[in-house]
């Protein structure tokens, strides 16, 4: 009880912040030595006394460089584990034995900094372990990812549609042999194929987004979202930044940065190739 009211307090304290910026928060669950495979992380938060110690190292963090409030996936027992992980609430202002190391030098996604994080001997008291106990934080990163996933195949839509509108604009204006680039049958095609990607992708989406609401959305029909859409953007705006020619590929046109940001979408959020590995097991009920 005197935790559940701790918990309380703390939401609190932290929510109206987020909101209002004060705070700003960060997921903590990528390591050096692995990504996806979530279950085999080596930081560990272990109890001693009246609170936990925290050790480690995460990779990839987004928000890293300037986050205060970071939820970190670790080991409450090493002896487990799925049951073994539980998500760890690091307040990092004054934190000791909490670091940032580099900012780091990404091809795209400029907008926000991915970071190393260290956690050398990090006190976090019992209410910071997120959910009032042990264990849960497999089953918390598991219930929230679907949504992750469909926020990934948002923004790859949302990408194709202005890649293809940027692009139409642009080939009725670039001129070449007289005309607009446009008179060109193969730039119509291309764009007609374009098109056709994004509107059939929207209307996925759509419907993902639907069962999302309903509470009915699967994990299976989550990773075809991210999986299939962002697969789907990565041949659109290649496509459109071909149409584009050589100016396609310089940084002042939108379409280089949009191009360059989209192939990080097949790589966060899970692996394209995890996303085909959770579809896939609903066709048997042998675990692989």
């Amino acid at each position: 009880m005197f935790l559940l009211m701790e918990q309380a307090i703390k939401k609190k304290r932290w929510l109206p912040k987020m909101v209002s910026g004060e705070l700003v928060g960060a997921l903590a669950m990528t390591e050096p030595s692995g990504g996806s495979d979530v279950q085999s992380i080596k930081t560990r938060a272990l109890k001693e006394g009246n609170s936990y110690r925290l050790n480690g190292q995460k990779t990839f963090i987004t928000n890293g460089q300037h986050a205060n409030l970071v939820i970190v996936a670790a080991k409450t027992n090493p002896a487990e584990k799925s049951k073994g992980t539980s998500l760890v609430v690091v307040e990092t202002d004054n934190a000791e034995g909490f670091s940032r190391g580099r900012n780091l030098e990404k091809i795209g996604t400029h907008a926000n900094d991915t970071s190393e994080l260290f956690f050398e001997n990090v006190e976090v008291p019992p209410e910071n372990i997120l959910g009032g106990e042990e264990g849960q934080g497999f089953y918390q990163m598991m219930a929230q990812l679907p949504q992750e996933r469909l926020i990934i195949g948002c923004g790859a839509v949302g990408a194709m549609e202005g890649a293809v509108e940027r692009t139409i604009e642009y080939c009725n204006e670039r001129e070449a042999f007289g005309g607009p680039i446009m008179q060109f049958q193969n730039t119509r095609f291309k764009l007609a194929e374009c098109q056709t990607k994004t509107t059939v992708a929207r209307a996925f989406l759509d419907n993902c987004i639907e069962e999302h609401l309903l509470g009915k959305l699967t994990v299976e029909k989550a990773a075809m979202a991210k999986y299939w859409l962002s697969d789907t953007q990565g041949e659109v705006l290649d496509e459109c930044l071909q149409l584009h020619g050589g100016y396609g590929y310089m940084q002042e046109y939108d379409i280089a940065e949009m191009w360059t940001d989209a192939r990080v979408q097949r790589i966060y959020g899970g692996t394209n190739e995890v996303m085909k590995e959770l579809i896939s097991r609903k066709f048997s009920q042998a675990r692989f």
